[in-house]
């Protein structure tokens, strides 16, 4: 029997908890960095993505 992970195969859900379109600004790559970084063991992870004149930060529930 091989413990080795097919990455073909699904490891978990990811499920999306909010999300807030706010103003463009170049520091909150630094601060989803941040996050991301501090909050893993807390099964969060966060998500930034520029859409138009704005950006959208997201905030997910890792299983």
């Amino acid at each position: 029997m091989s413990d080795k992970i097919n990455p073909s195969e699904p490891q978990g859900n990811i499920e999306l908890m909010a999300s807030l379109r706010v103003d463009v600004n170049g520091e909150l790559y630094k601060v989803v960095d941040f996050l991301n970084k501090n909050l893993k063991d807390y099964r969060l992870m966060f998500g930034l993505k520029k859409k138009e004149d704005k950006m959208v930060i997201s905030v997910y529930e890792v299983e």
